[in-house]
């Protein structure tokens, strides 16, 4: 679950992380009364969750209060990467000397944290790791003890020279790594950590991912969703039980079980296609998965051919194809459908879909290959 910046914030101000205190703003007349209350130049920033705020124009400097209305005006209801914005955060502006990176991520290879800090701060990290991989250091985390002082200490040398601003870098690194533990967090950064010419270290903008399997235990945490900001689609999936992520591509995925998901997804690229999604049904046998999955892929303008891709083990393949049928027959859809499915039940599968004049394939790459060839023929 990822947090808007305003929560981000929040949370890293309970761990002590220094930085200007600003607040949040629905209105364009409550971000001029924050702007009057702060004093002198204000940002004005959206509250949204996708990247590139900046270059969207979800950025804005304002001198005065009525500048800062007027850009929340102009922000407030902009789409940004199909994201609406409906609060906007109004902080203090920064007299900059240099910025640079520090985060913390959940690292699966290692199965433990992993810091990630670059003097090359303001920009986005995967960029940074692009160009210039020798401006990162990683630092992967014993969780028996956490971020040691001599650990923060080398982290903040990497970043800084002045042994000032090293003490500090070091002292915010231990709070951001207290603040991505307490809350169960899978990424925590700062991005930029800045100093200032008066020498200050200072944090401008956090970002925080929530891993989902906290939110059971933190109902503090869970409140702090905000389905407004996400994609419509995941919020439906979400309801639906389905584990979905939606993509850029155009060809959409019904699959059960993550590694096939992933699969699939790699085999589609192989073949010169684009997924339109990651969707998972996972491995119940209810037909009603099947059809929330294709009523929210077809929802995707984008998509343009779906393929479904069925390992029967748990998952009986006739509830998935007796799922097809029941959505065929409540909604309309006008794109191609390929089907691969084997496993249990298959023969059973195989004679529904004949019945409804669809053909099952078995062999996955033969199916891949034929959705991706449809689409590119459709475009």
């Amino acid at each position: 679950m990822n947090l808007h910046e305003y929560q981000a914030r929040a949370l890293l101000q309970q761990v002590g992380v220094p930085m200007f205190d600003g607040d949040v703003a629905a209105t364009p007349d409550e971000a001029a009364a924050i702007a009057k209350k702060l004093g002198g130049k204000v940002v004005v920033k959206a509250q949204v969750h996708a990247g590139g705020r900046g270059k969207a124009g979800g950025v804005k400097l304002a001198a005065t209060p009525p500048e800062a209305k007027d850009a929340a005006a102009k922000i407030l209801g902009m789409s940004i990467k199909g994201l609406t914005v409906h609060k906007v955060l109004v902080v203090p502006a920064a007299d900059i000397a240099s910025e640079a990176y520090v985060g913390v991520i959940m690292d699966r290879e290692s199965q433990r944290p992993v810091f990630m800090v670059s003097p090359a701060g303001g920009i986005d990290i995967e960029e940074v790791a692009a160009k210039t991989p020798e401006k990162i250091l990683k630092l992967p985390v014993d969780p028996r003890y956490g971020l040691l002082p001599h650990q923060a200490m080398a982290l903040g040398f990497f970043l800084y020279k002045d042994f000032a601003h090293v003490k500090a870098a070091a002292a915010i690194l231990q709070q951001l790594y207290r603040a991505f533990t307490a809350n169960g967090a899978s990424l925590a950064e700062i991005n930029p950590l800045v100093t200032t010419p008066d020498g200050r270290v200072l944090a401008l903008d956090a970002k925080i991912s929530i891993d989902d399997n906290e939110l059971d235990r933190r109902p503090d945490l869970a409140e702090l969703r905000d389905e407004t900001a996400e994609a419509p689609s995941e919020v439906e999936a979400r309801k639906a039980n389905l584990t979905f992520i939606k993509l850029d591509g155009n060809v959409g995925c019904v699959v059960n079980g993550a590694g096939l998901a992933m699969a699939t997804m790699d085999l589609v690229k192989y073949y010169g296609g684009d997924p339109a999604n990651f969707l998972d049904i996972g491995g119940s046998s209810n037909p009603e998965k099947v059809v929330n999955a294709l009523r929210i892929i077809t929802s995707d303008p984008n998509v343009k051919g779906i393929l479904f891709n069925i390992f029967g083990g748990i998952t009986r393949t006739d509830d998935v194809a007796n799922g097809l049928k029941t959505a065929l027959a409540k909604f309309p859809v006008k794109v191609p459908i390929v089907i691969r499915l084997t496993g249990t039940n298959e023969a059973e599968a195989v004679k529904i879909l004949k019945g409804i004049g669809m053909e099952a394939l078995s062999d996955m790459d033969e199916a891949v290959s034929r959705v991706v060839k449809l689409v590119q023929e459709a475009a």
